[in-house]
């Protein structure tokens, strides 16, 4: 069997997307318990240098669904980056992950070679689809996961592994 574009795409986001809200679920639990108001956890970070919790997420969402959408060949749907709580963050995965779904994959397979540019600060970067997606956009959605767990982790969150996999 053939690993399509699609397959090595959406459900890897949509299980991502849906861990990491788990995972924020169980942060936004142990803050409640401990009495630490939401914007103190997503404003941390691991370290000085690194971005808190709040862009993190943000910056998974946007692989995600940016991703999904430029392999489609469309303009992917913008989102501004304005959460303050744990709410917002798991409406912006909600509405990441609807749009993920709004996705059929005769728009996503055959995306292989499809050319995508990428801008950024350092200037545009060139991707044909297979490379964008398996060395741009999964190790930066999982960087960004990780992190987030990470910093809930260091925060005192009651989470493990199993909460980052998920059930297969």
């Amino acid at each position: 069997m053939t690993l399509s574009m699609y397959q090595a795409s959406v459900p890897v986001f949509l299980r991502a997307l849906s861990n990491l809200s788990h995972v924020l679920k169980k942060g936004a639990e142990h803050a409640a318990t401990k009495k630490v108001a939401d914007e103190v956890i997503l404003q941390t970070r691991l370290i000085p240098d690194m971005l808190p919790l709040a862009r993190q997420v943000q910056i998974a969402t946007d692989m995600a669904k940016n991703a999904t959408a430029r392999l489609a060949g469309v303009d992917p749907l913008k989102f501004e980056d304005n959460e303050t709580t744990f709410a917002q963050l798991h409406d912006r995965i909600e509405r990441a992950v609807e749009y993920i779904k709004s996705f059929k994959p005769e728009q996503i397979d055959g995306s292989e070679t499809r050319k995508i540019v990428l801008p950024t600060r350092s200037g545009e970067q060139h991707f044909e689809g297979d490379a964008y997606l398996l060395h741009f956009v999964l190790p930066n959605v999982f960087f960004h996961c990780t992190t987030a767990y990470a910093i809930l982790r260091v925060s005192g969150a009651e989470i493990g592994k199993n909460d980052f996999i998920g059930k297969a």
